[in-house]
């Protein structure tokens, strides 16, 4: 297996070799395909500021320096693949990319074709946040390694909380027409299938990503079928419209969610979101973990005071992917990736993360945060508004099997 000869290998390096390719202190560069103009443009120019922030984070400490260098994709697929091409010529060798899962199928497709028929300019594919279970699953390649936790790892964890509340009879699922909002409710209808086979699914209904302004008609959808609470995978624009909808309509019922914060979000959700609004994620930021999380938290609001770290998990891409050239001694795609599979790894908050060997699924814990104005310590939107800490799911117990044939290059 490629791991144990890279392993073998980078063990037998000399101390001087070693210490030649630290002093050397080699600029990488990181492509960073997201959006950023059009309806998503606050999720995208957020996530490129938190990369930006934890390289120079990570440069003030020597050895590898990074640089972070931003790609528009308009959120299409075909034109990541267009931004994809430029990166390639370019000469850059790793890709930043977490919003969508659309676009994270085209990329990893294009990729794994890439590195094959050019095995001297492979690209690594760094996905911070694109959850649909099949790119690790039956798209699972050796170039594709995922920092976030899947749709089904996030889901099995809200469905547990949807569960114990008995009273609850009737449920609504709305999401976006696209891989990851299909996944979202595959697996909503799975996991309650399983846990809660009494409970009602009461609308299962997919709308137009980033086409739908107003969602005062699937409001009184929701309200008219007479739902106790919703589900929804939306992010980004859409999910600020859909809160302003549901605000305007005074609809107050429970909402699990996936990304209903921060980027204007958590200001829209406000005080009727209290009590209500619900999110499945990772990092801990209410109260922040560690002394140095807290520190970095507060380090990036005074550089960046209109805007907030939520992505925690772009803190932990970037850690990982200095670690692994440090313990390969390079910064070769093959011999990164071949450092970082299965590496155990501390958070900037303290939890302990693995890159599973077998499909480059971050096993992490997952947390339950509920929207709040009490014990915020780092609220969001300057709202006064944030997310706090309700419940944990350990890394063991959100953990979901994989059908991943890891094929690795000779």
């Amino acid at each position: 297996m490629i791991r144990r000869t890279l392993g073998l290998g980078v063990a037998a390096a000399t101390f001087a070799s070693v210490a030649s390719f630290s002093a050397q202190a080699e600029t990488v560069k990181i492509a960073f395909i997201d959006p950023l103009s059009g309806g998503f443009a606050a999720t995208g120019q957020n996530g490129l500021k938190q990369y930006k922030f934890m390289a120079d984070k990570l440069n003030a400490d020597g050895g590898t320096q990074f640089e972070v260098i931003g790609f528009d994709n308009k959120i299409s697929p075909k034109e990541s693949l267009i931004q994809l091409k430029r990166v390639i010529a370019d000469g850059i060798q790793y890709v930043a990319q977490g919003n969508s899962s659309g676009v994270a199928n085209a990329l990893t497709d294009a990729i794994k074709k890439h590195n094959k028929r050019n095995p001297d300019k492979r690209v690594l594919f760094l996905n911070y946040s694109a959850v649909d279970p099949k790119l690790t699953n039956e798209k699972c390649n050796f170039w594709h390694f995922r920092f976030d936790a899947n749709a089904d790892m996030k889901m099995n964890a809200l469905t547990d909380v949807i569960a114990e509340d008995k009273g609850m009879k009737k449920i609504y699922l709305l999401g976006q027409n696209y891989s990851f909002g299909k996944a979202v409710a595959a697996a909503a209808v799975r996991f309650l299938g399983e846990k809660r086979p009494d409970l009602k699914i009461v609308g299962n209904e997919l709308h137009p990503i980033g086409k739908v302004k107003d969602f005062t008609p699937y409001v009184a959808k929701i309200k008219a079928s007479g739902a106790q609470a919703l589900i929804t995978g939306n992010w980004g624009g859409d999910m600020l419209n859909l809160a302003n909808a549901i605000n305007s309509s005074g609809l107050k019922l429970p909402t699990y969610t996936y990304y209903a914060a921060a980027d204007g979000i958590t200001k829209a959700i406000g005080k009727g979101g209290v009590g209500s609004v619900r999110l499945v994620g990772q990092g801990q930021t209410n109260p922040p973990g560690t002394d140095e999380w807290d520190a970095t938290l507060k380090a990036f609001k005074a550089k960046y005071p209109d805007g907030d770290f939520t992505q925690t998990r772009i803190a932990t891409v970037m850690r990982m992917l200095k670690r692994s050239m440090k313990e390969a001694g390079s910064t070769k795609p093959i011999k990164v990736a071949a450092a970082m599979e299965g590496m155990e790894h501390t958070t900037l908050w303290g939890d302990v993360v693995k890159m599973r060997s077998s499909d480059h699924q971050l096993q992490m814990p997952v947390r339950i945060f509920a929207h709040s104005d009490k014990g915020i310590q780092h609220d969001l939107d300057n709202s006064g508004f944030g997310l706090v800490n309700e419940s944990t799911v350990t890394m063991q117990e959100a953990s979901t099997p994989t059908t991943c044939k890891m094929k690795r290059p000779s």
